[in-house]
């Protein structure tokens, strides 16, 4: 696949899967064997295989049921995609100790997607996920 294809993989899977809360479309852009990592090293373990990813997903969908993601940039090299990001969505449930405010959230990153045969192998995660409980954690007191 050419770099606009595998810009294309990404954009459609925040389009027609993330972004409509379409679990049962994760096979159609991610590989069974896929790895993802966390953004800071060792501030989790990685996610490994579409069955834990699914298990993440379905978290992050009780924590932000009305979660969306709007690309700000992608840039490609190779199999490699790298998206610039920013995600809207309710504070629905309680997350790192701060409980639910009923309140919009955001917070943006870049990830980087490994590509290969039409779907994600490898998927790194970089968020400013400190500065989102941060501000929560004010939010609430």
């Amino acid at each position: 696949m050419g770099i606009e294809e595998n810009k294309d993989v990404v954009r459609r899977f925040v389009a027609e899967c993330v972004n409509t809360h379409r679990e049962d479309l994760l096979d159609q852009f991610v590989a069974a064997d896929v790895t993802m990592y966390p953004g800071t090293p060792d501030s989790a373990e990685a996610t490994h295989g579409i069955d834990e990813l699914r298990q993440a997903y379905r978290r992050f969908r009780i924590l932000v049921p009305d979660m969306q993601v709007t690309h700000e940039l992608l840039v490609a090299e190779g199999p490699y995609v790298v998206a610039r990001w920013t995600t809207t969505g309710t504070h629905a449930s309680e997350l790192s100790g701060v409980p639910a405010s009923g309140k919009e959230i955001r917070w943006g990153g870049t990830d980087t997607y490994r590509i290969e045969d039409g779907r994600i192998v490898e998927w790194w995660r970089n968020d400013d996920f400190a500065g989102l409980l941060r501000r929560l954690s004010r939010r609430v007191m």
